[in-house]
C-alpha cells in the first residue's frame, strides 16, 4: 500500500479510512494506494502545522 521503506502511521490510516467512508457514501470505490503520495504530503503538512503551533513533536507512531 505505501511506498517502499515507508511505514503507514495512524494518521495515514485515518485518512485512508475517511476516504473509504466518503467514497462509500458517494457510491464510489476509493483506492487509498492511488492517493498515497498526496495523502502523505497532506499528513506531513498537518504534522508540521501541529508542531509549529504547539512546539511539541508528534510521536512517530501517530505521524512519521
Amino acid at each position: 500500500m505505501s511506498a517502499p521503506g515507508q511505514k503507514e502511521d495512524f494518521l495515514d490510516k485515518a485518512v485512508d479510512a475517511v476516504e473509504k467512508k466518503a467514497g462509500q457514501a458517494s457510491g464510489h470505490n476509493v483506492d487509498p494506494a492511488k492517493y498515497r503520495e498526496k495523502n502523505e504530503k497532506f499528513t506531513d503538512k498537518l504534522r508540521g502545522l501541529f508542531e509549529k503551533k504547539t512546539g511539541k513533536k508528534v510521536p512517530e507512531k501517530v505521524s512519521n
